[in-house]
């Protein structure tokens, strides 16, 4: 039980930067190795699907950030379909209204303020959006959800709170003022903004490159502890969702489709 909660308090404390600090300390030193073991079995992590032995993890952020075997996460091939960039659960999906509003959890946000300039958001007005939160328990790579061009990237915010279900519902709009990574791609069927949100004050979001060239799948990056990206994806009237609210995801699912 003892073990249980200090390894809750690691992943699931508040944005506080001094904790923040020692917890990103912490993970990546040896201290940590003999977590890696009560981590996994706490949640569920499936380690046979994992690229490496457990043996292999030096430390609890290697564990972490930790790759999976080729071929575990099959890539829907069609041209249509967007797929999910992150193991994660559906926590909200909808549209933008025409003002840039949209609710997530029967909290009002605007995509002027996650976007952080009203001209980036007006393409994504009367358009769709998709909030995939990332637990502690899943996989932490990020990948394109679909092929295109990046046209744009760049980061907005400083300090970064909790994301789970409590920050979403009772912080400070979190998804529009935490540190996040901002990415944009062109693509066949309009505009794809991938949206990476920082937590726990850490904003540990890792990039590997910045090539022009997007292909869906690719994986692009990864979140050092549990976090949350937003797709936001240009009006077409051909875009139908193929995913529920509340719904598990696993990358290269679909969750949308231009049906033409």
């Amino acid at each position: 039980m003892l073990k249980k909660t200090l390894l809750k308090s690691l992943v699931e404390l508040t944005g506080n930067p001094i904790s923040s600090t020692i917890l990103k300390s912490f993970t990546k030193s040896p201290l940590s190795r003999p977590l890696i073991g009560p981590f996994s079995k706490i949640y569920g992590i499936d380690t046979q699907e994992m690229k490496y032995p457990i043996s292999h993890y030096k430390n609890l952020h290697s564990f972490f950030t930790r790759s999976l075997k080729e071929n575990v996460r099959p890539i829907d091939p069609s041209p249509n379909t967007l797929i999910s960039p992150v193991d994660a659960v559906i926590s909200d999906f909808g549209r933008v209204s025409s003002d840039y509003t949209f609710s997530i959890k029967n909290r009002p946000y605007s995509a002027n303020d996650i976007f952080g300039d009203v001209k980036k958001a007006d393409r994504y007005k009367d358009g769709y959006f998709y909030v995939l939160y990332l637990s502690p328990s899943h996989y932490h790579r990020i990948h394109y959800p679909v092929d295109g061009t990046l046209v744009s990237r760049y980061a907005l915010g400083e300090k970064s709170f909790p994301v789970n279900n409590l920050g979403m519902r009772y912080g400070n709009n979190p998804l529009s003022t935490n540190y996040r990574i901002i990415s944009e791609l062109s693509t066949r069927f309009g505009r794809v903004a991938v949206v990476k949100v920082g937590a726990l004050n850490i904003n540990s979001i890792q990039l590997y490159h910045s090539s022009e060239t997007c292909l869906k799948g690719e994986e692009l990056g990864y979140f050092s502890f549990g976090s949350t990206v937003v797709l936001f994806i240009e009006k077409n009237d051909s875009f139908q969702s193929k995913i529920h609210t509340d719904s598990e995801v696993k990358v290269g699912e679909t969750i949308g489709e231009w049906n033409r």
